[in-house]
């Protein structure tokens, strides 16, 4: 039930709408009691004629508060933001605003909709949560759990188990993790109720960055986006990537025209699951489009390199077909083919300019050369894809990099409210409509948590600034106080809401000993290290690395895919590598280095330098194994033997750290 409460000025512009404690109905016939101010008592709407704000993505389905709080704004010309482009972008903005200011009431409303909407749920019946709704009821009853305790359930489930098991409404998909974190490919369960929470964090994008970067509703975006094919689980439920359900869902493929949101890809061609004519047909769109362009992007900076390494390598074929008009036969695909018949016409001028572009070594600048109204870059940098940053500033003459949105698997979480920041200062505000959200003090030194000790954990809007935390959500879909493993630092706050800096995911570890390196120290290593090949004009494009434990004593082995810039200085000599694992071992933490220097159970630091493409084969070969193009990650860490074997097979030289890490027993950081 909604209630709709109307300011007693009538002079007021604007109309505030918040739930009752009840479950809303979404049959778009039936009405619903609407209390309207002191002097009116009720009045009864139907679902047709009440318009909600975002009504372009149906969001009359909705079952949860977040619709609640979208603001009917009849005319609102300013923002705390800034000037909202439209009035659309407005009523996204004003209802930023609203659910930012009130955090705890929201965190509130939302725990109360999910326990009550999964009160028949087995898992919640299991800790005699009796219909309660309280945080209370739910803190001192329900445990902190990781994927492993819920993979009993989670594998009924998939076996077929149609019983309400974790969530009381069916389930409708299995979203799968990257494959990348922390090692394993993870099921998560999801309903279809979902999708519209989603959509609804997506419609809030473009109106923030309508804010900084203007006019963009006078040409497109160049995305390379993927989807990979969908498996099916013993019990017939689709397990997919969560970018792939969202492209192949009514709410992406029958979107309403935006002219802040068109794209140079057509559906089509997002939507072949072959890999290699999706990108041909992508990239040639955006060619015969170029001067259109006002942003180029991809999920991951990773993806967006690939995309460019993708044009380095096909150049001479996009060139003829758009010289002769005509699709490489390569693209087998019927409704590619039907689409491009629209779009691809001869254009001799177009494909000599490509030719002129591409046919060099010289790939400094590329995107602006051949896209020149360019604005930014669209893409994630932040924790893994920060080492991305110096290559994509090669490609782009250091075009601003725009890093949105915040979401995993398992939840979309927030977005970025300063979007054209630099990378390393890039914060992501938790919009608390969208699951709830409880987080677990991150302190390295303290014990392991259990179930004899378990972790105490803070609400969304008691963080304090400064600190870290581990992410801890709650889900619409019966995730109930499940670790979802990302480390975050609270940097300040949006009205009452946190705002984070994502700084790692958790247990990513190299180790030999007692030792632990998680991706943050081993990434500032790398970027230590890779000082010393600046003056050779060289860069770090790729790393991964293992815990080489075959040896006595064991050792880290870090691989290196290396790119000279300008091919006419010397590339770095032997020893200067050499010295760049000395580099690396010297910003690792004191306990490696205790253990390096003092204890010897630790031997030098090996990097293994590669051939150049050694990486994007790696990306092949985890496509060819499910991976999702869209989520792929480099490994940090690797002990696959196929993948190792691959790795060594490229290896073009070997170093070791010449000398020992300083290190003394008073030395603590």
């Amino acid at each position: 039930m909604w209630a709709t409460v109307f300011p007693e000025e009538p002079t007021l512009s604007r109309t505030k709408i918040f739930p009752l404690s009840a479950t809303t109905n979404s049959d778009p016939s039936e009405s619903v009691q609407v209390t309207i101010g002191p002097a009116v008592n009720v009045a009864t709407l139907t679902w047709r004629s009440w318009k909600l704000t975002f009504d372009q993505y149906h969001l009359h389905h909705f079952h949860f508060f977040a619709a609640d709080l979208i603001m009917a704004v009849d005319s609102v010309t300013s923002s705390p933001l800034g000037p909202p482009a439209t009035e659309k972008d407005a009523k996204a903005l004003q209802f930023i605003e609203e659910t930012t200011k009130n955090t705890d009431a929201v965190q509130e409303r939302v725990l109360g909709e999910i326990l009550r909407q999964n009160a028949e749920a087995e898992y919640l019946k299991r800790f005699c949560m009796n219909r309660a709704t309280d945080r209370e009821s739910f803190k001192s009853k329900i445990p902190v759990v990781t994927y492993e305790d819920l993979q009993p359930e989670i594998q009924r489930i998939a076996n077929g188990d149609r019983s309400p098991i974790l969530s009381s409404r069916p389930i409708s998909e299995f979203l799968t993790s990257s494959g990348t974190s922390a090692g394993e490919r993870k099921l998560m369960p999801t309903i279809h109720e979902e999708l519209d929470r989603r959509t609804l964090l997506y419609s809030l994008l473009q109106p923030v960055m309508n804010l900084y970067v203007p006019d963009l509703d006078k040409g497109k975006g160049l995305y390379f986006l993927f989807i990979k094919s969908e498996t099916k689980t013993p019990g017939g439920l689709v397990a997919r990537p969560v970018l792939t359900s969202y492209y192949k869902s009514e709410h992406f493929k029958t979107r309403p025209h935006d002219p802040y949101n068109v794209y140079t890809s057509p559906n089509e061609a997002i939507l072949c699951s072959d890999s290699f004519q999706s990108m041909y047909s992508q990239m040639l769109c955006g060619l015969i489009m170029r001067k259109e362009v006002l942003r180029v992007g991809a999920v991951f900076a990773s993806g967006l390199l690939r995309a460019i390494r993708f044009l380095q390598i096909n150049w001479q074929q996009l060139a003829h077909d758009i010289e002769t008009g005509t699709l490489n036969p390569k693209i087998t695909d019927a409704s590619i083919r039907e689409k491009m018949v629209e779009i691809l016409k001869p254009d001799a001028e177009l494909a000599e300019f490509i030719r002129k572009e591409c046919e060099g070594e010289n790939l400094e600048g590329i995107i602006p050369r051949i896209w020149p109204n360019t604005k930014y870059l669209d893409v994630i940098v932040t924790g893994a894809m920060a080492q991305y940053i110096q290559t994509l500033d090669y490609y782009s003459n250091s075009l601003p990099k725009a890093c949105t949105m915040y979401a995993s698997s398992e939840c979309y979480f927030g977005l970025n409210l300063k979007p054209m920041c630099d990378p390393s200062e890039v914060s992501y505000t938790i919009m608390p409509m969208m699951g709830y959200f409880e987080f677990i003090p991150h302190d390295p030194s303290a014990p392991p948590l259990s179930k004899m000790s378990p972790p105490r954990l803070v609400d969304l809007a008691d963080l304090e600034v400064g600190k870290e935390y581990e992410l801890v959500i709650s889900t619409y879909a019966g995730l109930c106080r499940y670790r979802v493993g990302d480390i975050l630092r609270v940097t300040g706050f949006y009205n009452a809401a946190p705002q984070f800096r994502f700084i790692r995911r958790k247990n990513v570890l190299l180790s030999i000993d007692a030792d632990k390196t998680d991706e943050a120290e081993l990434q500032k290593g790398i970027d230590n290290a890779a000082e010393l090949l600046r003056e050779f004009n060289t860069s770090v494009v790729e790393y991964t690395s293992y815990a080489d434990t075959k040896t006595f004593p064991g050792h880290y082995v870090i691989y290196w895919e290396l790119m000279v810039k300008d091919p006419s200085i010397s590339a770095p000599r032997h020893e200067v590598l050499d010295q760049c694992c000395l580099v690396m071992e010297e910003s690792l933490n004191s306990v490696y280095r205790q253990y390096r220097v003092s204890d010897k159970t630790i031997g030098p630091l090996e990097i293994r330098v590669v051939k150049s493409g050694t990486f994007e084969e790696l990306m092949d070969y985890a496509i060819s194994r499910g991976a999702s193009i869209n989520q792929y990650k480099a490994p940090r860490c690797v002990n696959f033997s196929p993948i190792m074997e691959l790795l060594d097979s490229r290896v073009e030289s070997v170093h070791f750290s010449p000398a020992l890490p300083h290190w003394t027993p008073e030395r603590r950081h």
